[in-house]
């Protein structure tokens, strides 16, 4: 075998290291994109019975967007595993106490049928916010698409641009909003 072969070989072998962001995004949708990439369904050698998932870097967990009311609505199940230990948790008291937690359950879910996914789930690596200990960053070589686009805050905007924004009217000045 010649050395580019092997080389070759090797690179589809190996455990990449890819970086996902979440801010505004529905976690749901996202678990889908990383699950994939944790279980390695995205190479060419991919096999259930073969453990060829990458690795996974997700940050900025704390910002997920939920779609419509379900911060109130949804609720996560959780047995302690002693008689009368089961605990309903809304979404919103739960992102509250761990902002990571959403995102890891709802990945773990998407995995359902996955025989191995209590050790795949240990390629990923959850962060609240952007702050990745540098050993980790220097590992990341590949970025995970958003499937939504991230939109620009008025507030973080250069203000000439914000007044030269087309408007669709302007209110007169003795208009008084209440």
């Amino acid at each position: 075998m010649s050395a580019i072969k092997r080389v070759q070989q090797w690179a589809t072998f190996a455990r990449v290291w890819h970086i996902y962001d979440c801010t505004w995004q529905n976690p749901f949708e996202s678990a889908s994109l990383i699950k994939k990439h944790l279980m390695g369904l995205h190479k060419p050698i991919y096999h259930p019975m073969n453990d060829c998932g990458d690795h996974v870097v997700v940050i900025n967990t704390a910002d997920i967007a939920l779609p419509g009311d379900e911060w109130k609505k949804r609720a996560y199940f959780h047995h302690t595993g002693y008689a009368g230990g089961a605990t309903w948790t809304l979404a919103w008291e739960l992102h509250e106490k761990d902002p990571t937690m959403i995102m890891k359950k709802s990945i773990y879910r998407s995995m359902h049928g996955n025989l191995q996914r209590r050790h795949t789930m240990q390629r990923l690596h959850l962060f609240k916010d952007a702050n990745v200990p540098k050993e980790i960053l220097e590992n990341v070589t590949n970025q995970i698409r958003q499937p939504r686009r991230v939109p620009e805050r008025l507030d973080l905007m250069d203000p000439e641009q914000v007044k030269n924004f087309p408007k669709i009217m302007d209110y007169p000045e003795e208009y008084i909003l209440r």
